[in-house]
């Protein structure tokens, strides 16, 4: 396979409570060549130091939130964050935006309306803090986001997709827009096993509107969404098997038009520890 921007997602950047094991884990994906290490901000006021803390204890890996939710960080917190981020790093630092999920906004007494229109303000106000469309990046799903995507940022993080997600998204956002999409695996070759693991996070996902019905524009129905998953929808969306294997279908979305691809380890929900041997692995056939 030819060599690709290969990235990591992983929420044990967030989850663990060892600062010095999150960079440590940093380094060694800097070291095996990883592009950017991607990881979600939380649903906090600011955005977390974490962040800072990996771009401070690395020298090339780039680092973004995949995402920092509008309804929670202020766009002047953001803006800031990223700015200095820039100052101390450049290049480095790439701020990840997103409209979340109805039940996670409202769950603290926010009201969800008009997510599109929420997200088109806060990127008018990131605009006047002078912050660049350059340093942001969108999760977009629908057509009306990834056209925000490639107008006012510099391309899409999509999640939680199948490779016909992928094609669609680049031809949406044109050739010059990045596109990253995050993308779960499972290393395990048995079908039983593998398919549990990925139903461990599937379930979750297939909970929420905003993926379930981005899926039906692909031609899914209620019974793949239903006990975590067809094997035909796990299938098409968790990889799974021999690290040639995975490495297979992360090759579908390459050649759907990804520039690069966010890899997503799946270890039955552990947030805690690094799957390390892994991403070793996946090194070795992707990077």
């Amino acid at each position: 396979m030819a060599q690709r921007l290969v990235s990591v997602w992983q929420p044990f950047f967030l989850g663990s409570e060892n600062p010095k094991a999150a960079v440590a884990a940093a380094v060694e994906l800097e070291e095996l060549g990883y592009s950017r290490i991607w990881f979600s901000a939380g649903f906090g006021q600011d955005v977390p130091q974490r962040f800072r803390e990996i771009l401070d204890g690395t020298e090339r890996i780039g680092v973004a939130p995949g995402i920092v939710s509008i309804w929670h960080s202020s766009p002047a917190e953001a803006a800031a964050f990223t700015e200095n981020a820039q100052q101390a790093h450049p290049g480095r630092f790439l701020l990840g935006l997103g409209t979340s999920h109805a039940v996670l906004v409202e769950g603290d007494g926010t009201a969800y309306r008009k997510p599109y229109t929420k997200m088109v303000e806060y990127l008018d106000a990131l605009d006047a803090t002078g912050l660049a469309p350059e340093r942001r990046i969108l999760a977009a799903l629908g057509p009306r986001m990834l056209e925000l995507s490639r107008d006012r940022a510099a391309g899409a993080h999509p999640y939680f997709i199948p490779a016909e997600h992928t094609a669609e998204a680049r031809a949406a956002l044109g050739p010059d827009r990045l596109l990253a999409p995050e993308v779960a695996v499972v290393l395990d070759a048995d079908p039983a096993t593998a398919r549990a693991t990925a139903r461990q996070y599937t379930s979750g996902y297939l909970s929420l509107p905003n993926y379930t019905n981005n899926l039906r524009r692909f031609g899914w129905t209620d019974d793949d969404f239903a006990t975590g998953g067809s094997d035909r929808l796990v299938d098409a969306i968790i990889p799974w098997g021999t690290p040639e294997q995975v490495a297979a279908g992360l090759e579908k979305h390459y050649r759907a038009g990804a520039d690069e691809v966010a890899i997503q380890v799946l270890n039955g929900g552990d947030k805690t520890t690094f799957p390390s041997e892994a991403f070793r692995a996946l090194a070795e056939v992707l990077i």
